[in-house]
């Protein structure tokens, strides 16, 4: 199976230079889980012109520093792309920004939290299970970094894990073969420890910047997550 990754955003700065593109995050976290996946890179970011969504075997929406309110060339393009992929039923994932924007185009509510930022190792109650999520317990920990979040999910979308600071982390689509995240299964603690510190004095105080980097040695889920991303896409393909 190949997944085209939509590569919606950048890490910032030197950032950019220093670590793994975003798309690059996703293929060495999902390669490792399945080694016969093949990837495909559309910088949307860059105005890459989108591919027609009823001819991928599947997709992958990374996050970005933009939100779904700014007035980028490539949002519109995007929405369209995710309501194609809703009605082509073409497997379907987000993270982050890809969470948010998916939730967005298909009727949600996104916008910046009152809870402000959201940063460092953050653990989700598992309101509901499926199938792909194999071994799933009753949470699951990830780092993040967001101010914005899905306020109330679209129709046909339910809840399956949440937070007190994120109501709607994680949702899965009945009406569609798409599931999203906000947390990062695909930001190692080396990069994120580096964005943290970036954004030192910044977005972040001081005092943000290092609870989070301190929140960092609290157990991560990572891979798990990883792999029910690749048993979601996968099994909804063979469906």
């Amino acid at each position: 199976m190949k997944i085209t990754i939509l590569e919606a955003g950048r890490a910032p700065g030197q950032l950019a230079d220093l670590f793994p593109s975003y798309p690059d995050m996703f293929v060495r976290l999902l390669s490792a889980i399945d080694a016969t996946l093949t990837f495909e890179t559309v910088r949307v970011l860059d105005g890459a012109p989108l591919p027609g969504p009823e001819g991928l075997d599947a997709a992958l929406i990374t996050g970005s520093p933009s939100g779904v309110y700014d007035q980028t060339p490539w949002m519109d393009p995007l929405r369209k792309f995710i309501r194609g992929a809703h009605q082509a039923k073409t497997p379907l994932a987000g993270v982050c920004f890809g969470h948010q924007i998916m939730a967005d185009a298909l009727g949600g509510d996104v916008r910046k939290s009152p809870k402000g930022w959201g940063v460092g190792r953050h653990t989700y109650d598992i309101l509901q299970k499926r199938s792909w999520m194999t071994d799933a317990g009753s949470a699951f920990s990830l780092a993040v970094s967001h101010q914005d979040q899905v306020i109330a999910p679209p129709p046909g979308a339910a809840t399956l894990a949440s937070s007190k600071h994120t109501d709607h982390a994680m949702l899965h689509w009945h009406d569609a073969p798409m599931m999203s995240v906000q947390g990062h299964p695909e930001f190692d603690d080396a990069f994120v420890s580096a964005l943290y510190g970036a954004r030192r004095g910044l977005s972040l105080s001081d005092e943000m910047a290092d609870a989070a980097i301190e929140s960092l040695r609290q157990p991560e889920d990572s891979s798990q997550v990883g792999e029910w991303i690749v048993r979601f896409l996968t099994s909804a393909r063979a469906g």
